[in-house]
Formats: C-alpha cells, structure tokens, sequence
C-alpha cells in the first residue's frame, strides 16, 4: 500500500505538488491521471525516494522506500524505458539489479520470459525499439517479485498486442493481492484497465475515486433513445429544451433525464425501443474536470 499525506514539492517559486494526500491500495489497479505538468512524475519521484518532499510524507507498505537496502523485493518501477546503459545486454541489465538486491539469479531468465524477451537477452539494449525497451523496464519492476508496482506511461512504443498483454499483466499481479499504480495519458486504457483514479492537477488533488464514480462526475451524461418515429419525437423533446442528435439508429439526449423522455413519449403515444442513460466516458470526463487545471492549451495564444 502507498500512503501519501500532505505531500508537497517546490523548487524555488514553483510549487509542483501541493499538500496531496491520497491512498493506493492493493488488489486493484489504480490509475494516476492529470494533464501535462500536473505533477505527475514528480509525485512518483518523491514515492520512489529520488526526489525529497518540501512537506508531508509518503510512505510504502508503513515505510519510505529509502529505508529499504534492498528495494526491489519491496518495490518495483519503471519511470524511463531510456534510462537504462544502451551497450549492456538485456540480461545483463538484469542480472546487475538482480546481485545489487540479492535476487536469485533464475529471475532473470523468468522475466524475460514472461515479457516476451527470451530470444532478445544476449542484444544490446542500444539497438532495441522503444516497445522492447518498454518490455524490458517492466521485466525490471518484475524482478524482485514485490509486492507494490509503480509504472509510468508503460504503454508507449507497444503495438496493439503489447498493449492486450500489458492490461492483463496489470489485472493479473492486481488480482494477485499487489498495489499496482498506473501513471498514463492513454484514457481508452485505464478505462479498461483501471479500478480506482487518482487524478491531480497543478499539483493539487482532483479525486481519488473508483474510475465509475469519476465517470459519473461529468456533467455530459445523454440519454440514448430508439424509436420509429424519430422525428416526432425529436420535435417534442426540443419544444422541452432538450438537445438531440442522431447516432446510428438512436437518438442522444440531453438536457432531459430518461424519465422524463418516458413520460413524453407516453403522453403522445410515441412508440420506445430502446431507452437508456450513458454516462460521460473516462475521456470526457477527464476532460470536463481538468480543464481548469491544463497548464499547456493547444492554440492558446494568450
């Protein structure tokens, strides 16, 4: 489990995290979201003990990381698929972790194996495409076998196949009993993916939420309606200052709850098919609730 209570991070006269305080538990994957520089990574930093708190704590599993000599049997990241020496091999990379925390050295072969890099361990990683080296950073995470797993944006560089494996990978070590944390700015992801949200912006926190209730938060929720008389009705719900507009054979409500389009539709013997309410996706809903908090707007010439 991580605990993060008031944690705060300045550098100089910018305040990159402010006062959050949030709980990431096991057997779920959280997700962690926010726009560009919400203080995503520096928060991460801070959890992994490279960076230090101007204020507050953050502690894993009732400890900070540092205190731990050997912190891959506790702990396992990958916050840079790049940061790693490009002449090594694969698995010489791993094996220099595997003796620095006292790891057997069998590990090294069993997570290669499990990313798919048996075939790629004698290479040097200099040559490897960012889907491998992403394949890679995740065989590190995995090394120590922890209990606690941190990832931030895992999914770039990864094909379509990398990224069906990547989602099961997550729900697997979740279901497993660990904490597993997911920094991504890919919202059709963690909308697959992710049991609870995290979501900061400019540094403070947005929610901390199951990814169904941040959902529920957006405003643009519509009611999706099937009928054969749907320009009837269509004229009747916008004389009630609804907003409709056809999407394939359903008409998208809003402005009216679905209620209340029942009881339209029965008081003028409009025949239904289809009626139901459609909460705003993760992306809109992200969308709706950061937008205070963008800091970079793209074609914003202010």
């Amino acid at each position: 489990m991580i605990e993060v209570k008031g944690l705060t991070k300045r550098y100089g006269g910018t305040t990159a995290v402010k006062d959050l305080t949030f709980t990431v538990r096991p057997g779920r994957v959280t997700g962690f979201l926010g726009p560009n520089g919400a203080g995503k990574s520096t928060t991460l930093r801070m959890i992994l003990g490279l960076h230090e708190p101007t204020g507050g704590t953050v502690t894993v599993d009732g400890r900070p990381f540092r205190d731990r000599p050997r912190g891959l049997l506790h702990v396992g990241s990958l916050l840079d698929a790049h940061d790693v020496h490009g002449g090594r091999t694969a698995a010489a990379h791993l094996s220099a972790l595997a003796r620095g925390n006292r790891i057997p050295r069998h590990r090294v072969e069993e997570v290669l194996e499990e990313v798919g890099l048996t075939e790629a361990a004698r290479r040097r990683i200099g040559g490897f495409s960012l889907g491998m080296k992403q394949r890679l950073g995740i065989a590190s995470a995995l090394l120590g076998d922890p209990p606690v797993l941190i990832f931030d944006e895992p999914l770039n560089g990864l094909d379509p196949e990398g990224v069906r494996w990547v989602r099961e990978l997550f729900r697997r070590l979740a279901a497993e009993g660990r904490t597993v944390f997911v920094s991504s700015h890919l919202m059709s992801e963690m909308e697959h993916t992710a049991d609870q949200l995290i979501v900061i912006g400019r540094g403070e926190l947005i929610a901390a939420e199951s990814l169904a209730e941040f959902s529920a938060r957006g405003a643009r929720r519509s009611v999706m309606v099937g009928t054969p008389a749907a320009p009837a009705l269509t004229g009747l719900l916008a004389a009630e200052g609804a907003k409709v507009h056809a999407e394939g054979e359903l008409l998208a409500v809003t402005g009216l709850t679905a209620a209340r389009i029942g009881e339209i539709a029965l008081d003028h013997s409009v025949p239904l098919h289809h009626l139901s309410t459609r909460s705003a996706s993760l992306e809109e809903a992200f969308m709706e609730l950061t937008a205070d908090s963008v800091q970079y707007l793209a074609g914003d010439l202010r």
